[in-house]
């Protein structure tokens, strides 16, 4: 028998697509599943922007580009950081990814290792906690807390930096919980850092622009004082609902952006061509199909977390951003890996355990509001029924 290597052992998963799969596998069998698991759009990625790949395609864009994207590309997402959060960048800090997962993957390898530590959300995207251990370093879990709206809090982050904590991850709007930490927070958090020159912060801010109820998203990358060991993580799939395409984007520091392109190199070597058009068409096309998206997300929000508190046993503090509702599932008695089960297997309705998001996660259950109000009713019905 071959032998890995000790790291796959480390490797996690994310369920979202475990659940997808069970999903299909009783679709397949007939049965009729409403998928309020996975976080996915369910609009098309507008017409304008499949337009530009097209055209690349048939102007004959087929080859290699730079390992950091052409720089039409990087120079419009230098534009969009301009626009949207008010910050000057160098287009040559930019690295352009298949996705935004690779950004996050290559901060792990570049700064985890044994005997380095990372602090990770818990609940939180699972993917940060299984890169981070496939890399060798600790994971140290800093904790969400339902009575602040799964915002982090400062305090308790700093608290958690050790000698050997090498990068922080945040995420506002946040992936499972929906949660916007606000600027005071933010701040508060910046200031205590000044105390430890030595720790990169990586920002994942992929549901940027999805932010509900008049708050207000705060990018890291306002913050001078930190700029020069910030990692900012974005992409178009959540945006333009554009999963599909693999596309995402990196805002490295300038000591760190020859150490991404170089992993960038030996992994992928570059973004597909006709992507990178499709990117430049979403960017700097008209924006009304997002932004028409966005509010739908909006009143779905509306109406689920209205709809699951009132089913028995079910309460849902409510969703600031992303389109997810984190509700609390501890009155059905029941543990969140099996209330998934049951709902699937029972109701058909796919939703996802908090448990897939980090040990935190237990009582939660993950709704994804990236569905039809009509699908979202009848799923709704289905669990009252089901409880």
């Amino acid at each position: 028998m071959t032998t890995l290597a000790a790291a796959m052992a480390r490797l996690g998963t994310e369920s979202a697509f475990e659940v997808l799969a069970r999903a299909k596998a009783l679709e397949d069998q007939g049965r009729d599943i409403i998928n309020l698991g996975i976080g996915q759009p369910d609009s098309k990625t507008p017409d304008h922007i499949v337009e530009a790949a097209v055209k690349a395609l048939r102007d004959g864009h087929h080859g290699y580009t730079s390992a950091t994207g052409i720089v039409e590309l990087r120079q419009a997402v230098a534009a969009d950081i301009q626009l949207r959060r008010g910050v000057s960048i160098d287009p040559a800090n930019v690295l352009i990814v298949p996705g935004g997962k690779v950004t996050m993957f290559f901060a792990m390898l570049m700064f985890g290792e044994a005997g380095a530590e990372i602090i990770y959300p818990n609940p939180g995207f699972p993917i940060y906690q299984s890169a981070i251990e496939f890399s060798g370093a600790k994971a140290v879990a800093m904790p969400l807390h339902e009575e602040t709206g799964f915002s982090f809090n400062a305090d308790e982050v700093l608290s958690l930096i050790t000698p050997r904590t090498r990068l922080i991850i945040l995420n506002s709007p946040a992936n499972p919980t929906g949660g916007v930490t606000p600027r005071a927070e933010i701040e508060r958090l910046v200031d205590g850092l000044q105390a430890h020159p030595n720790v990169t912060i990586l920002s994942d801010e992929i549901y940027a622009r999805m932010v509900y109820d008049g708050r207000e998203h705060v990018s890291l990358m306002e913050f001078d004082s930190i700029r020069d060991r910030l990692i900012l993580l974005d992409g178009w799939s959540k945006t333009y609902a554009m999963t599909g395409w693999r596309l995402g984007y990196g805002v490295w520091p300038k000591a760190h952006i020859d150490g991404a392109t170089r992993l960038a190199i030996n992994c992928h070597s570059c973004v597909a061509a006709a992507t990178q058009f499709a990117g430049i068409a979403a960017l700097e096309g008209p924006q009304d199909a997002a932004d028409a998206m966005i509010a739908n997300f909006d009143k779905r929000r509306g109406f689920i977390v209205d709809a699951l508190n009132q089913i028995p046993g079910i309460t849902c503090a409510g969703s600031s951003g992303a389109f997810y509702a984190f509700a609390n599932i501890t009155g059905t008695g029941i543990g969140s890996a099996a209330l998934q089960d049951k709902l699937l297997n029972e109701a058909g309705v796919a939703t996802l355990s908090g448990t897939s998001f980090g040990h935190m996660g237990e009582g939660f259950l993950r709704f994804s509001y990236a569905n039809s109000t009509a699908n979202i009713k009848i799923a709704l019905e289905r669990i009252r029924e089901c409880l």
